[in-house]
């Protein structure tokens, strides 16, 4: 196996790896988590798997889950398709870290290429753990031990009716979570705050707040500095896909962007989530 770095802070591209024959080897399988562990996503070509392999690799890494609003592959638990048609919407071209609207936040993902344009639908990883390492001391201290709410509503929720949205609440109900989160492995802090991220929820003390001032207009401003960091070029790895290119991603100390610059072109992708834990 040859391990390629991409950049100086994420992705490595690994070549001589057959990902389908990795379940049955645990030795090998130890090898790519520890490298994904250090280089937060890998990404491999000419994978020619099945959907059982797909999900019998991802699977090493622990139980799969589905998702609320993404269609399951049928047959395969735990396998979700993601389609882009002619109808042009936009989802998954923000930053964020898949479905912090959970109590306990996937750990990481295994997505595989099915078919794609030729040109168009990169996708970006950040690391988050640059993203707080490089934080000004004063932004470390004034958001250490700072919690904030995130929830699904406001997104998958928007193209909903009323009726389907409180439905979709009712299931998925918000949930807080630190905005400096502890990597349960590395124990290296990480910046866990995005596009689901609704308000801070203990913001509001003597400390921070002088005047009326300081409160929801003071924290939306604190709250949106520190969603922006994960645009930051010099934390981040770009990835062409091409058919049968695989991605796994520690989605803990990562943040993804899906570019939508490929309309009306399709596009169609099949991701296995791994569950995790509650963040601390």
């Amino acid at each position: 196996m040859k391990i390629n770095p991409l950049t100086c802070s994420i992705g490595a591209e690994l070549t001589g790896v057959n990902l389908a024959d990795v379940a049955r080897d645990k030795t090998l399988f130890a090898e790519i988590r520890a490298l994904l562990l250090k280089h937060r996503v890998l990404f491999f070509r000419d994978q020619d798997m099945t959907r059982a392999d797909h999900v019998a690799f991802a699977s090493c890494f622990g139980e799969l889950e589905d998702h609320p609003v993404a269609n399951t592959v049928p047959g395969h638990p735990g396998l979700i398709e993601i389609y882009k048609s002619e109808k042009r919407d936009h989802f998954e071209n923000t930053y964020h870290s898949d479905a912090s609207w959970r109590a306990n936040p996937p750990k990481g993902a295994v997505l595989r290429c099915i078919s794609c344009p030729e040109v168009g639908g990169d996708t970006i990883w950040v690391n988050m753990v640059e993203a707080y390492r490089n934080l000004p001391e004063e932004i470390k201290s004034k958001i250490a031990g700072l919690r904030a709410k995130h929830g699904i509503e406001h997104s998958f929720g928007a193209v909903l009716t009323q009726e389907e949205r409180e439905e979709l609440v009712r299931k998925n109900p918000l949930v807080d979570h630190p905005v400096v989160r502890t990597h349960p492995e590395t124990e290296e802090k990480i910046l866990y705050v995005g596009p689901f991220s609704t308000h801070f929820i203990n913001y509001h003390t003597p400390e921070n707040v002088r005047f009326g001032q300081d409160k929801t207009p003071g924290a939306s401003l604190l709250l949106n500095y520190l969603i922006s960091q994960a645009a930051i070029p010099e934390y981040q790895v770009r990835f062409r896909w091409q058919p049968n290119s695989v991605a796994i991603w520690d989605n803990v100390a990562t943040q993804h962007y899906a570019v939508s610059d490929y309309w009306p072109a399709p596009r169609r992708m099949e991701r296995a989530t791994i569950k995790g834990e509650r963040p601390f």
